[in-house]
């Protein structure tokens, strides 16, 4: 029992900073997904 009891912390550390990281790069390739959509529709626009 102490050794989750020592280990439960750093583990617990660890989800946070995954789903942190997860979210932070979710985040990003929405905001690239949007730029390049906007380009496109920029480009498009431009062309007509």
């Amino acid at each position: 029992m102490d050794y989750v009891l020592a280990l439960l912390p750093p583990v617990v550390v660890g989800l946070i900073f995954w789903f942190a990281m997860r979210a932070i790069f979710n985040a990003d390739k929405s905001e690239r997904e949007a730029l390049a959509r906007a380009e496109r529709e920029s480009q498009d626009r431009a062309e007509n």
